[in-house]
């Protein structure tokens, strides 16, 4: 529904009627919501606003605050709240639970929900008609990612055996909806830029040991973090305007200790749960400091790899320091001396142990080397840990076993005509291929270097003859004013798009550098022969896998004939698979190879 970007062609207040209608047709339509939930949504004094797009698409909001609904026919009988208002009313949908916080990538991803992923509570299947409102919850965390409609019901779902697509997704945490609105936050510090945990407030309570149960017993925790998360959503909306940015760095700077938080207390009894909080609370800054320095040197003799860099802090602090703290220790980067993620990573490179630099365009801190030369790291003699033998769940055991098969892409560019003159201005190489981090960088250290920050105006460039011809020359219509300044947020993305995109593809140690954007893996279903379904896949040399294998695997993984054609005209080959397993097809390429989903393209030509 917003997966593209779709300009409104009318913005509007209601009227008092409309006002009173559109409430009535929201308490029809979630009875769930009580009439307080709606005025905390919709409040009776303030102005409503409906913003018309060109899909007939109508969005309700507050006006000079968040939206809160939207219309996917512009008629009424098609209501979804936004993710905004599940924040503030979460029990407004019932919600389906995700088998793992691992799943919720995909939603995010812009997948539809699948019967496999949903956690099927003790006491059977909920029940459900095709075309309800429904939302989908992580497990552990009571806010909402996303929302959309059934698909079946209960028993048309029981008699498919539980497969095919639950949920059609309208609407999902990060897509152009969400990134669209301007303050946009996130509910707790379980929600990653591209996954979502459970909420670590939760976590570290006093019902740490039911919340390490899973979804059967949410109630409690839901209404829990209701409460929370309406005080953080209205602080950040109403009571404290002027301190949002602020309040979304700190959410920031919690989102790093999520991993962290999660994993302490699998698998530990309830008495042993409450040990480990207490013991956190016990550590003095002088102990957490001391912990993270040798969590870091762990991490940076046995995970971080040289090729891996630049890497974003929040990257280096879940995915490496926190597994390498002792059992039973939780680190909390806000109980040590430097309280921020970022202020420690500057300190170490101040010490000379890392380098790294700030992204100015997304506002995090990012390691970009190692210094392995350094004392402190040659001196640090780095622990052999066994791998512990617990039952992680199935996503987590397939990830490992499949480590060697993962995937790594890399949009990189390569300075054009248009660009050179500012490379050549600092120095920097124009031969060289750049990620989009250095690229701005070359850009931002052109700024400094002629002193074009607009002295009034901290955010805003002034642009010089050599920068707007890098930026603008040959796309401004002739006859059309050239822009004089821009706003630093759109700097770095208006340079990188001046230059000619590349891209890297890694997968073990093989490695293919490609000119271009990634070409994206096509799946199509068509009939053949009356109602015979077959599968056909192309396009997967791209991402390092060799056809005639990948035909012989999916044979045996869906016990069907498959076949290998070379494509006429084009490099590559095409796998066709008889029968429709189209979306067993795209998933064995997520979870098997590593395949990001944005560059999977699926078409259905089966259905109408």
């Amino acid at each position: 529904m917003f997966k593209k970007a779709i300009e409104a062609k009318s913005h509007q207040r209601l009227s008092g009627a409309d006002r009173k209608k559109l409430k009535r047709t929201i308490r029809d339509r979630f009875p769930r919501a009580s009439d307080a939930d709606i005025d905390a949504l919709l409040p009776p004094k303030a102005e409503i606003t409906v913003s018309k797009f060109v899909n007939r698409v109508h969005l309700y909001g507050v006006e000079g605050s968040f939206p809160m609904f939207f219309d996917v026919d512009g008629r009424g009988s098609e209501i979804f709240p936004t993710v905004f208002a599940l924040w503030k009313v979460p029990e407004m949908l019932p919600s389906f639970i995700l088998k793992g916080g691992e799943v919720s990538q995909f939603i995010i991803g812009g997948a539809d929900l699948m019967f496999p992923g949903i956690n099927i509570p003790t006491e059977g299947l909920p029940s459900f008609l095709a075309g309800e409102p429904w939302a989908v919850k992580v497990p552990g965390n009571p806010s909402p990612i996303a929302v959309g409609s059934t698909t079946m019901s209960t028993a048309e779902a029981l008699k498919a055996g539980m497969r095919g697509k639950a949920l059609r997704i309208t609407h999902y945490y990060r897509d152009l909806l969400w990134e669209s609105v301007e303050g946009h936050y996130v509910p707790n510090a379980g929600f990653l830029e591209d996954v979502v945990f459970e909420d670590p407030v939760l976590l570290s309570s006093v019902h740490v040991p039911d919340s390490c149960e899973g979804s059967g017993d949410s109630s409690n925790h839901e209404n829990d973090g209701a409460d929370s998360k309406e005080v953080g959503g209205s602080a950040i909306s109403d009571s404290h305007p002027t301190s949002k940015t602020q309040l979304d760095s700190d959410i920031v700077e919690q989102v790093t200790t999520v991993v962290g938080c999660i994993k302490v207390t699998d698998n530990i009894a309830s008495d042993e749960s409450t040990t480990v909080v207490e013991e956190q609370h016990t550590l003095s800054a002088e102990d957490v400091d001391a912990y993270l320095d040798k969590c870091l040197l762990q991490a940076l003799h046995t995970t971080v790899n040289d090729k891996d860099l630049p890497m974003p802090g929040s990257t280096l602090w879940s995915n490496h320091v926190l597994p390498c703290r002792p059992s039973g220790i939780t680190l909390d980067i806000k109980k040590s001396s430097h309280k921020k993620l970022s202020k420690w990573l500057q300190a170490k490179s101040s010490a000379g142990l890392i380098s790294v630099k700030e992204d100015k365009y997304k506002k995090e801190t990012v390691l970009f080397s190692v210094n392995r030369r350094h004392l402190d790291y040659l001196s640090f003699k780095p622990e052999r840990r066994q791998e512990q033998k617990v039952d992680k769940g199935g996503d987590q055991a397939v990830k490992e076993t499949r480590s060697p098969k993962l995937l790594e892409v890399s949009e990189i560019y390569k300075p054009s005509v248009h660009v050179n003159p500012i490379f050549a201005s600092v120095g920097a190489d124009t031969g060289k291929l750049y990620s989009a981090l250095e690229a701005s960088d070359v850009v931002f250290k052109y700024i400094e270097k002629g002193n074009l920050v607009k002295p009034m105006s901290k955010s805003t460039v002034v642009l010089d003859p050599t920068l707007c011809d890098a930026l603008f020359k040959g796309a401004i219509k002739k006859g059309s004013a050239y822009p004089t300044e821009i706003h630093k947020k759109d700097l770095g993305s208006t340079f990188v798009s001046r230059m000619q995109a590349h891209h890297i593809v890694t997968r073990g140690s093989e490695s293919v550098v490609r000119k271009g954007s990634v070409r994206t893996i096509q799946i199509v279903t068509e009939r053949r022969q009356g109602n015979k379904k077959v599968t056909k896949l192309s396009g997967m040399e791209t991402f390092l896998l060799d056809a005639d294998a990948l035909a012989s695997e999916l044979q045996k993984k869906f016990a069907c004939s498959t076949s290998v054609t070379e494509l006429p005209g084009k490099k590559g080959h095409e796998v066709l698979i008889q029968g429709g397993v189209i979306d067993d097809v795209a998933r064995h390429l997520v979870e098997q190879y590593g395949v990001p989903k944005r560059y999977i393209e699926i078409l259905d030509k089966t259905k109408k």
